[in-house]
């Protein structure tokens, strides 16, 4: 199979230097029905971030009552808030880390209990 060298490139533009920041990553951040309220009603929020902890800093500035429902007092996200990249959980990648590329779609769950 043929390589395209698309991920190299991906990967060299990944690695930031004191003269080469990373850029930010525009992505799309899914919001569930019930913390719709926090930020205006909305589904989607497009923002521009680095990695996951950018993202939410962004969110803690942009819109902080949607913010405090994703992250405790020491920015640590919630146990019981659950945050994918695309279809993998932050915890199975680089955690707050995780880099973010263009396109990606952030989804906020929040976990469903009941008896």
């Amino acid at each position: 199979m043929p390589h395209s060298g698309t991920g190299a490139i991906r990967m060299f533009q990944a690695i930031p230097t004191p003269h080469h920041p990373v850029a930010s990553a525009e992505v799309v951040v899914l919001i569930p029905t019930p913390l719709r309220i926090r930020c205006a009603g909305e589904a989607t929020l497009a923002l521009a971030a680095t990695d996951v902890r950018s993202l939410l800093e962004s969110l803690e500035q942009r819109y902080p009552a949607l913010y405090r429902c994703i992250c405790d007092e020491t920015g640590a996200v919630r146990r019981h808030i659950n945050l994918f990249v695309n279809r993998h959980h932050i915890r199975d990648r680089e955690g707050l880390e995780t880099r973010l590329v263009s396109g990606d779609h952030i989804t906020i769950m929040t976990a469903v209990s009941g008896g």
